[in-house]
């Protein structure tokens, strides 16, 4: 059997390939992909080896994707075959082998499998806000409001946060954050960023903050405005370190605590407070999702054909600000069987 997948075979160089797809191990799982969504921070970062990234190459990107099963291995019991799945870092493919384990199944048939595809994305962006450990009504700050920014500022006002403030410096992401229940939404290179975040606490500065953005000189923004024993989650990969920090004043002195939230943090098994497995943080997606309390849809800005990736990671590239949520639709491809 031959699969299609989109491979960088050096820095900002894109191709499409087919290969042979092994046999399945016990255990595994054969999945065709229908939609496989682009995380446009961390993949713009890799394809133009940003520091902090992989300097090998050639990559296999994508991580986040929605497809059937088509064959299970020896041992595996709770998938068959027709099952809709969700894709954990199975890369931008037709055909995807994975442990099952790792995958979650999709009950409920009136989820598109578009919104699905971001599934994974906007579990990265909830074990972010789960590291908060917000309290209802405690105050709560998403800096950068990219796709996972997006989806953090949605799950901090499920969370109770109040209010929730977005920070962005592209005015049509503030309106976006508007749009899913921010309730307020700063430019953070205004002259008075720091006063209006006051202003919006009534003077206290924000309880918590989940920095998305990535940039360095975000985290200082966030540190001067969060309030004594406040949280910092540092949910965005900072691959530039080019700003100090005062770590006496902004932190030891305000007590501040700064929390790391990579994805790879998540335990392998077993959940517990702050730190769920990324099986359960699907699952939860995708219940908020089926219930109508999490919106994917305006955060979509276009669907194409895997043929196009050379075109869409250009774009991706030469862009300040690229488009929020680009989906890959490998029902379009010719998946060369």
């Amino acid at each position: 059997m031959k699969g299609c997948r989109i491979i960088w075979p050096a820095p900002r160089q894109i191709e499409l390939e087919y290969y042979t797809v092994r046999p399945l191990k016990s255990g595994e799982a054969l999945i065709e992909t229908e939609f496989s969504a682009i995380s446009a921070g961390t993949e713009k970062a890799w394809l133009t080896a940003m520091p902090n990234t992989s300097d090998r190459f050639p990559q296999r990107p994508g991580y986040s994707s929605v497809g059937r099963i088509v064959e299970v291995g020896e041992d595996v019991k709770h998938l068959r075959t027709g099952d809709r799945v969700i894709g954990y870092f199975t890369g931008h493919a037709s055909l995807a082998i994975k442990s099952a384990e790792a995958l979650v199944k999709i009950d409920d048939e009136s989820i598109s499998s578009t919104e699905a595809a971001f599934a994974v994305i906007a579990g990265i962006s909830l074990q972010g806000v789960r590291k908060a450990r917000l309290e209802l009504g405690e105050s709560v700050m998403v800096m950068g409001q990219g796709i996972l920014g997006l989806f953090a500022t949605q799950l901090a006002r499920l969370s109770g946060g109040l209010p929730v403030i977005a920070a962005d410096l592209s005015e049509n992401r503030r309106k976006l954050a508007l749009e899913f229940g921010a309730d307020h939404a700063f430019c953070p290179t205004d002259k008075g960023f720091a006063d209006e975040v006051r202003e919006a606490t009534k003077g206290k500065n924000v309880n918590a903050v989940i920095e998305v953005s990535g940039a360095a000189k975000a985290l200082n923004q966030s540190l001067a405005s969060t309030a004594r024993q406040g949280r910092i989650v540092l949910l965005g990969c900072t691959r530039v370190s080019d700003t100090s920090i005062d770590f006496y004043k902004d932190v030891h002195r305000t007590g501040i605590s700064i929390i790391g939230a990579h994805t790879f943090v998540r335990p392998d098994r077993d959940s517990y407070p702050g730190y769920w497995t990324h099986q359960d943080d699907s699952r939860t997606v995708l219940g908020l999702l089926s219930a109508g309390r999490l919106n994917v849809s305006p955060m979509i800005s276009e669907v194409v054909s895997p043929e196009q990736a050379s075109r869409v990671y250009t774009r991706l590239m030469e862009q300040e600000h690229a488009p929020l949520g680009i989906v890959f639709d490998w029902t379009k491809i010719n998946r060369g069987n």
